[in-house]
């Protein structure tokens, strides 16, 4: 895996500054530590560092083709490079290295743009191509790899693959932008459709842009979409065959590379079938490794080290001290923007403790996207069934009885009338999104002063999944909240989380279980073989049974969780009280400091669990401090 950045004037040939790009690539330098390059002509200049994976002596970037006319810089994996070249040497096509880049330059010689659909891997790289004279950016379709751009004011557009990259150049002025921070407070995360520094854009998943010398920055075009419009009339019994095949040979092809490799193995059902499918494909043990907590209730590692024994893995396991806090800064640090997925501090520990022995991991990602994996997912499958038997009219007069309602936090949610009530008075789009979301509009709304409420003006943060589930190709809600998961959450939470704490050690994660293949045949599926009674990725579980033992399979989902609520009634106490205070978020006028004194104090005192919201709070304020300088 790597960093890339570049430079592009729209207007006219200006020279680029090498140094400058340099200073970009170099902030990202944890990307890369095996090398580093820039490259420029006239209007054009374009940087990298590089973690190397495959050909590792052969393939330095910035990479031209043998006549210089086409230049790239390229972060990612396309496994299937070899068949690619195979297929371009019949074409005429010549090679002087062995890897994977120089594939991509005869591919964009031979097909531009289309070349896209024959690539398979993960991705983000731009190509400078003097025929034209333009630059072409693209991205992977699930969104593994990151891409920010921006268009400056002496007519140039800048690219990286972090924001810190772009926040190196000095054209760049950066400011916050509120509706961002809206956004950030809703989901936990910046949406890939916005960024919180005003102006700066990320490259949608499944997009590309082609920008021309004489020609205004277009917008990205789409190449790549999921569709749940389609039903297959399979069997069960060959679906769970087909699933199977396709998932064996996913793992199979990320296991192509000349530098060690190996496995996340948290213990649950995805990491656990792409070791035991790996293990059946490698000739040598695997190498796997986990997070244990000393919280009983957090810790997964037994289930670990079961699977470890079955397939009989080189497996190590590190706990994480339930005060394992010291992180913070740093983990806020390589996410730029504000993150609080509080996992992410376990998964950094468990990026750094795979580095030791490996430079590539598997993760067992994506799955739950696919497949219907989460609690939320089949709790809508449910709901949207009782939705369609109650008429929208007296549905809405739910809402009343749902507000008069005891909450019932402790309950399973199926006894939370409340919640249920709640949901069934909305439409599925607008329960679904509440459900997805981790802040709600009245809590926001309370959060901000009058001055910042005013600015936000008509924002509404859960628009933006209302929009994709309505627009969605599906044929039911299930469909639709599995696809603005896809569209939404996956790469703005989950993608950005493993890329950049895999990043941070300088380690590629690959993730199998997002192979296209695999989430197109997932579309195509039945809801009922996805969802079943309470049952999440249900015809997933059954074809695994022939690998992995039912107690793995069919026991509750867990995840990384962090004691954050317990840090900040203990020893983070302090920082959580500074935030009405002696913070960013006092100092920017945008948010009401009583109403934060009053969210701490009420967690403090034990009568209300706030731990989520605080830790949102926390990481906007080091966001802030380190941005913008507020």
């Amino acid at each position: 895996m790597c960093g890339i950045a570049g430079i592009f004037h729209l207007e006219t040939a200006k020279p680029v500054d090498p140094v400058r790009l340099a200073r970009m690539a170099t902030r990202m330098a944890h990307r890369g530590p095996d090398g580093d390059g820039v490259w420029t002509a006239p209007g054009v200049g374009l940087a990298h560092v590089r973690l190397s994976v495959i050909d590792v002596e052969g393939s330095p970037q910035p990479m031209a083709s043998a006549d210089g006319s086409i230049v790239i810089s390229y972060n990612g994996e396309v496994y299937n490079y070899r068949a690619l070249r195979d297929d371009l040497r019949a074409l005429g096509h010549e090679f002087r290295t062995e890897g994977d880049t120089e594939v991509i330059i005869a591919a964009w010689r031979q097909w531009g743009p289309d070349c896209l659909a024959r690539l398979d891997g993960m991705f983000a790289f731009a190509i400078y191509d003097a025929a034209l004279p333009g630059l072409f950016l693209a991205r992977d379709r699930m969104g593994v790899k990151p891409l920010y751009y921006v268009e400056l004011s002496d007519g140039s557009v800048a690219f990286a693959s972090e924001l810190k990259g772009l926040m190196a150049h000095p054209l760049l002025r950066a400011r916050p932008d509120l509706t961002a921070i809206d956004d950030y407070l809703a989901f936990g995360y910046v949406p890939d459709d916005t960024c919180i520094v005003a102006g700066v854009k990320k490259l949608p998943a499944g997009h590309f842009l082609l920008l021309r010398r004489g020609r205004p920055l277009p917008s990205p075009r789409q190449y790549w979409d999921v569709d749940f419009s389609n039903r297959t009339d399979a069997s069960l019994a060959d679906c769970e065959e087909e699933l199977v095949d396709l998932m064996r040979a996913a793992v199979k092809s990320r296991m192509v590379s000349d530098v060690p490799l190996g496995a996340f193995l948290s213990g649950g059902v995805d990491s656990s079938a792409v070791v035991a499918l790996m293990a059946e494909a490698s000739p040598r043990a695997v190498e796997t490794c986990t997070i244990g907590f000393a919280s009983k209730s957090l810790d997964e590692s037994d289930y670990a080290q079961q699977i470890a024994t079955r397939y009989a893995t080189n497996h190590r396991q590190r706990v994480v001290a339930a005060d394992d806090f010291s992180l913070v800064t740093r983990v806020a640090d390589h996410f730029d923007e504000p993150f609080a997925d509080a996992s992410a501090l376990p998964m950094l520990r468990l990026s750094e403790l795979a580095r030791e022995r490996v430079t590539v991991a598997l993760s067992g990602d994506g799955a739950d996207e696919a497949f219907a994996g989460y609690r939320r997912l089949v709790f809508h499958a449910h709901e949207e069934r009782v939705r369609a038997m109650i008429p929208a009219p007296l549905r809405r007069h739910l809402g009343p009885i749902s507000r008069a309602w005891p909450k019932a936090d402790w309950a399973p949610r199926p006894l939370r009338a409340k919640a249920t009530l709640t949901g069934l008075s909305m439409s599925g789009e607008e329960a679904y999104a509440g459900s997805v979301g981790v802040t709600g509009p009245a809590a926001r709304g309370a959060l901000f002063n009058d001055a910042a409420r005013r600015a936000l003006g008509g924002h509404v943060a859960e628009e933006r999944y209302w929009r994709a589930m309505r627009d969605a190709p599906a044929r039911d809600g299930l469909d639709a909240a599995q696809y603005a998961d896809i569209k939404i959450w996956l790469p703005g939470d989950i993608l950005t989380k493993v890329d950049r704490m895999s990043m941070a050690a300088s380690l590629e994660a690959r993730e199998p279980l997002l192979d296209h293949r695999l989430v197109e045949f997932a579309a195509r599926l039945p809801g009922k073989m996805r969802v079943r009674g309470g049952q999440g990725k249900y015809i997933m579980k059954k074809a695994l049974e022939r690998y992995l033992p039912k107690d793995i399979l069919y026991r509750p989902k867990m995840g990384f969780v962090t004691p954050i609520s317990d840090w900040f009634r203990g020893p983070l106490a302090e920082e959580a009280e500074q935030l009405a205070s002696n913070s960013a978020l006092a100092r920017s006028d945008w948010f009401d400091v009583h109403e934060i004194a009053r969210v701490v104090a009420a967690h403090r005192s034990g009568l209300s669990d706030h731990g989520r919201l605080i830790w949102q709070l926390v990481m906007l304020d080091k966001a802030l401090v380190r941005l913008f300088g507020i």
